[in-house]
């Protein structure tokens, strides 16, 4: 079993994120792991299309960063990307430099998509090892991706492609990592407090808990302080984090009751290979089930208690959205022991 449930509890389907980007730095990116769509705005300096638009001088440097280079940018179509220190927060990090000039020679056309992540497919994931300097935890948060030449760079002759690693949220949302990709704790987990939009059938990306959302992240813990010899089975993974998160859930809610307010406790599962890779942290959740347990409905307004002292605001009654799968990757009502089990991730 693998762990995309247990991160993003779903049902029989698995989590697909699709990327929307705009502008022409942001369209050079081709995911890997996730259903691109490229949505080509203006250029950056000009064009329409994406065809004759040219990059800004400080993004035309961060195309051609070296590898160790982290990139990181605010303005949706990424009109302002420059380059940082990986100890500053950053959206992309290069990790080697491709050439497929004796593939495509000048004049040739410029690929098209399904060709971009079969290249990155075969370019990008074989040297993650030797950059890391340990294993990438295929179902953590770094993923690989390709940054390609714009299609003007293509017509002047650009063959060359850095791959790099990204943080892509299950909602398709690039999110900003801090330091350099081979000292970070590759588990996928979220700070507590954070909340998870409600996107169709699936979890979406991190969003104000005042907002209709999915799930909220009531804590992190790790698995090493339980089982420091090795690897736990997940059964006993379960056996510990029952109690283990309602021992969490009562802390962050002040004893709040969750099945009186008709939510869901559940938590994440780690795999053999994330912790060979290093990943050992893992999430304490609350959701809402959709009364058919069809799937989830929309939570509005946070769990955690506020200070002594002050008003704490607790979740509204607000009206279900069209939930996700079954929440089937963690426990059920607060009161059950076991965590039901994971599917396999990105199909």
């Amino acid at each position: 079993m693998s762990p995309t449930a247990d991160r993003f509890p779903t049902a029989t389907q698995t989590l697909r994120t699709r990327v929307v980007m705009g502008g022409i730095f942001a369209g050079a990116l081709v995911a890997l792991a996730l259903s691109v769509v490229f949505s080509w705005s203006d250029g950056i300096t000009g064009g329409a299309g994406g065809g004759a638009g040219r990059l800004s001088a400080a993004a035309e440097e961060a195309f051609h960063s070296p590898p160790g280079s982290c990139l990181n940018w605010g303005n949706p179509d990424a009109s302002d990307a420059r380059k940082v220190a990986c100890t500053q927060p950053h959206l992309f990090e290069v990790t080697t430099l491709v050439d497929i000039g004796p593939q495509f020679p000048e004049g040739a056309p410029e690929p098209a998509l399904e060709q971009w992540q079969q290249i990155a497919q075969q370019k990008c994931t074989s040297d993650v090892k030797p950059y890391l300097g340990h294993k990438l935890d295929p179902y953590g948060k770094l993923t690989t991706n390709l940054l390609r030449p714009t299609p003007s760079q293509w017509e002047d002759g650009d063959r060359q492609l850095r791959c790099g690693l990204q943080w892509a949220g299950p909602g398709g949302r690039l999110l900003p990592t801090t330091g350099p990709a081979k000292d970070q704790d590759q588990s996928l987990v979220f700070e507590p407090g954070t909340c998870l939009a409600l996107l169709g059938k699936g979890v979406g990306d991190p969003i104000e808990c005042t907002k209709p959302h999915s799930y909220e992240i009531i804590s992190t813990l790790d698995l090493k302080t339980k089982f420091p010899e090795g690897y736990p089975s997940q059964d006993d993974q379960k056996a510990w984090l029952d109690t283990e998160c309602n021992k969490a859930a009562a802390d962050y809610t002040g004893g709040a009751d969750l099945d009186a307010k008709h939510l869901i406790l559940t938590w994440d599962l780690r795999e053999q290979e994330s912790w060979d890779a290093g990943s050992a942290k893992v999430n304490c959740k609350v959701a809402a089930a959709l009364p058919d347990k069809s799937g989830l409905q929309a939570v509005t307004g946070s769990l955690k208690a506020a200070p002594a002292g002050t008003d704490g605001g607790q979740p509204g009654d607000g009206p279900p959205s069209d939930g996700g799968p079954p929440s089937d990757g963690g426990g059920g009502p607060a009161s059950t022991s076991a965590a039901p089990p994971a599917t396999k991730p990105n199909g």
